[in-house]
């Protein structure tokens, strides 16, 4: 170990790569099997072998209208005469709107190619079941009987076929057995369905074999038809959103996401400002005051706190007027009604009381505080006229 590594981070290390390592072997012991290789699904954008991308392309260059359909089916069009749909082995499933809009499409004229057992529940009155089979190997099957769609076409090639368990009367089989046919159509209102048991007639792999491509171009119609090649269903939407969710992205930000908050969080602890608790001082007026008042409270010295505010008031007016604190109330009170223009008889009765008050040890305590109150202010006034003259001389 470096020399620089303390005792804690050669333990932290350690542990880590301890970590690692059994969490290695158990992703090894519990991985799941590999499975089979991947031959892709029939889509038109994809060039695998079970793809469709080889036969989109074609019926562009043979002057059909093909169009990847990636809207939901309530926005198929109003007027579905000459288009058809292809539900090639959708991979997700339809809500209620959605299989209605879809009946509805057919209702009024259009066209269904569902291919593979998991098209059935898309379409109307259509019953089929899912036969897991990775066997690629390839099976004939011959034309039922003469329809418009064996034209040129008396036999298919298909691969792991699904099962049609469907007994209506205006069920038509066109390809395989009598009592299995891997080909049906039949009509809905003024439109048709049309289901195979494999979307491998139109794959990559097998649209060359012999009669797929003439089965195929019989199943669209004329070069006129419009043809929408449905990758709705296979997951693909039209919003950028809706194409990522389905990625391991929204995880990924998910996870960026949580680690900012943790850099932001720690970085805000390690690198606030620090700030010192308020603490009050013990010097404060405001406490001098309240140990003041409460020392007079417990010992019932409401007299003496007239006694402070009364003499206060004697002395300060002895300083502004000269007369002697040793002056009768009489006295006090005319210097006053003179120097400051106060009423005689109010003063009076204020200075009265108080020295009545400073006698009183049973003295209420609202009475002492009014007649607190009232010398303050007598006192205060003195001050302020002080003041004034002071400012303006």
């Amino acid at each position: 170990m470096p020399a620089f590594l303390d005792a804690g981070d050669r333990r932290l290390l350690i542990g880590a790569a301890v970590a690692m390592v059994v969490l290695l072997a158990l992703t090894f012991a519990l991985a799941p099997a590999p499975r089979q290789q991947s031959i892709g699904y029939p889509s038109s954008y994809s060039s695998e072998w079970a793809g469709g991308r080889a036969a989109f392309l074609l019926l562009g260059e043979l002057g059909y209208h093909a169009e990847h359909w990636e809207r939901s089916p309530e926005e198929l069009p109003d007027d579905p005469q000459g288009v058809v749909l292809i539900l090639a082995e959708p991979r997700e499933d339809a809500s209620a709107d959605e299989r209605a809009a879809i009946r509805q499409f057919v209702s009024d004229g259009g066209r269904v190619l569902a291919l593979g057992g998991a098209a059935a529940p898309l379409v109307p009155d259509a019953a089929a079941t899912l036969i897991p089979d990775w066997n690629l190997k390839s099976k004939s099957f011959s034309a039922l009987v003469p329809s418009p769609l064996t034209r040129n076409a008396p036999e298919i090639t298909m691969v792991a076929p699904d099962e049609w368990t469907g007994h209506r009367a205006t069920e038509l089989g066109v390809y395989g057995t009598t009592d299995k046919p891997v080909v049906v159509s039949y009509p809905v209102g003024r439109g048709e369905v049309i289901w195979w048991a494999s979307s491998s007639p139109l794959s990559n792999g097998l649209i060359h074999e012999k009669g797929n491509l003439a089965f195929f171009l019989n199943a669209v119609g004329p070069t006129t038809s419009r043809v929408l090649w449905d990758e709705y269903f296979h997951g693909a939407r039209r919003s950028l959103l809706s194409y990522f969710a389905a990625t391991p992205l929204p995880w990924a930000g998910l996870q960026i996401a949580i680690a900012f908050l943790a850099a932001v969080f720690t970085f805000s602890r390690r690198s606030g400002p620090v700030r010192v608790p308020a603490v009050e001082s013990r010097l404060s007026p405001l406490e001098f005051v309240e140990t003041l008042g409460d020392l007079y409270d417990s010992a019932n010295a409401s007299p003496a706190a007239v006694g402070v505010a009364y003499q206060r008031f004697r002395t300060t007016l002895s300083r502004k007027t000269g007369v002697s604190t040793q002056a009768k109330l009489p006295e006090i009170v005319r210097v006053a009604e003179r120097r400051f223009g106060w009423p005689e008889a109010a003063l009076l009765d204020t200075l009265a009381r108080s020295e009545r008050a400073m006698r009183n040890i049973n003295l209420d305590p609202k009475e002492a505080l009014e007649l607190v109150r009232q010398l303050h202010d007598y006192s205060n006034r003195i001050d302020s006229a002080r003041l004034a003259k002071q400012e303006t001389t």
